[in-house]
């Protein structure tokens, strides 16, 4: 079955493209956020197996929007995206998923979810 996979960035574009890309890639788009608080609420209506989550969003931080993730009945596999490299937020990231935008693609998705 596929992986099920919430969207949350605040730009429209890399929304969409990110759809398209994960869905030629085998995934199920459960929905799309933009803010923060938005991630959280769909994530715990939509139950999707992964969020893929943008660092900087206006509202809350990636990092703060994961942590309240896990709060969650069935928390998702978090996967941070960002257009920044790994290491400006060194050990932030330290153990977690992370892709940047411009290597995203279902079987990059895929490879980093085993």
């Amino acid at each position: 079955m596929a992986r099920s996979v919430l969207i949350v960035d605040d730009h429209d574009g890399f929304r969409s493209s990110a759809r398209a890309l994960l869905e030629a890639g085998g995934f199920v788009v459960a929905g799309d956020a933009a803010t923060g608080a938005e991630a959280v609420a769909a994530a715990d209506r939509l139950r999707p197996d992964v969020v893929l989550l943008d660092i900087q969003l206006p509202d809350l931080d990636g990092f703060t929007v994961a942590a309240r993730l896990t709060g969650l009945a069935d928390p998702p596999v978090v996967v941070f995206v960002s257009s920044r490299d790994a290491v400006t937020y060194g050990p932030r990231l330290r153990g977690a998923r992370f892709l940047p935008k411009h290597e995203l693609s279902g079987p990059a998705l895929s490879g980093l979810l085993g």
